[in-house]
């Protein structure tokens, strides 16, 4: 288990470390597994990671059974000779799942970094817009190194999450860049999360709520990318420029919804500052701005597998 230490610092073609993905069968783990084949060079090294068999694989090389939390030692081993640690693993809301898991599951990714010998893999570990709750209300956009006060459960999750891990990194000598991921076309709640009969708030300007969005594809290219940049930030924001209203990504799928007047407590944009993002990932690797309907075309060429 792990990489062979032949492997660790032998470039691919294009740079790509020898990565370990923990949490590979959540939904962005499964985005990364459908797309990065046919992205990354051939020599990529990839170890997916998930508690138990995935009944769309075989078993393979490039998988681990594990459950991070019981299994310290064999994650440690796992991650033997990685360069990158990209820990997708995490609990989400409405899936009765502890949020507190957020952190553990970070903290376990970190300490299993530093005890895996050797020079320590730069961790990578997912976080989430929700952690600017109420400063989003105050217009203007979000930048990494605003103070923050998210006032739902998960953003409040993700913000201890984020102070634990970089506590414990600094600590132990680990790297650790913390992505604070925009909404995902096609994972998020409008997109995904559309059924019929389903309702947007609507601005006394006619509007809907606008937000910054990524597409899934475009999510595994900068994810991709980032895993090869020689400097990265401790925070970082991660969307495509240009926030995106609801309703025209509805439209642009060919979706129908109804609306309703937005109660005073909604927030008409959540617009994320992506200037360090556009600093780290150089122009060329920098996405395009959002479109509702390359948005919506990502999600359709991946929705039959995701589903």
């Amino acid at each position: 288990m792990g990489f062979p230490a032949t492997v660790r610092g032998a470039a691919t073609p294009a740079g790509f470390p020898s990565t370990v993905v923990l949490g590979a069968s959540g939904r962005i783990g499964r985005v990364l597994r459908r797309t990065w084949p046919d992205l990354l060079p051939g020599a990529a090294r990839v170890l997916w990671q998930a508690r138990r068999p995935q009944p769309d694989v075989l078993p393979a090389e490039d998988w681990v059974i594990l459950d991070p939390l019981a299994a310290p030692g064999l994650l440690a081993e796992t991650m033997r000779g990685a360069e990158a640690v990209l820990c997708l693993a995490g609990s989400v809301p409405g899936r009765g799942a502890d949020l507190a898991d957020n952190a553990r599951l970070a903290l376990a990714a970190i300490e299993a970094a530093a005890s895996a010998g050797g020079e320590p893999a730069r961790v990578f570990l997912t976080s989430s817009a929700a952690v600017y709750g109420d400063l989003a209300a105050e217009g203007g956009l979000l930048r990494e190194d605003a103070a923050v006060a998210p006032t739902s459960p998960y953003g409040r999750a993700k913000l201890e999450m984020e102070q634990q891990a970089l506590a414990r990194a600094k600590g132990l000598g680990v790297p650790v860049s913390i992505l604070r991921i925009g909404n995902i076309a096609g994972l998020d709640a409008i997109l995904g999360g559309w059924r019929p009969g389903f309702t947007l708030d609507r601005f006394a300007d006619g509007h809907s709520p606008r937000r910054s969005y990524i597409g899934v594809q475009s999510l595994a290219h900068v994810l991709a990318a980032l895993l090869i940049c020689e400097e990265m930030p401790a925070i970082l924001n991660i969307a495509q420029p240009e926030p995106v209203e609801m309703a025209a990504l509805l439209q642009a799928a060919g979706r129908s919804f109804a609306t309703r007047p937005a109660p005073a407590s909604a927030i008409p944009e959540v617009a994320l500052d992506l200037d360090l993002l556009r600093r780290t990932l150089g122009p060329k690797a920098m996405p395009d701005p959002a479109d509702p309907a390359c948005l919506a075309e990502e999600w359709a060429l991946l929705e039959p597998d995701l589903r």
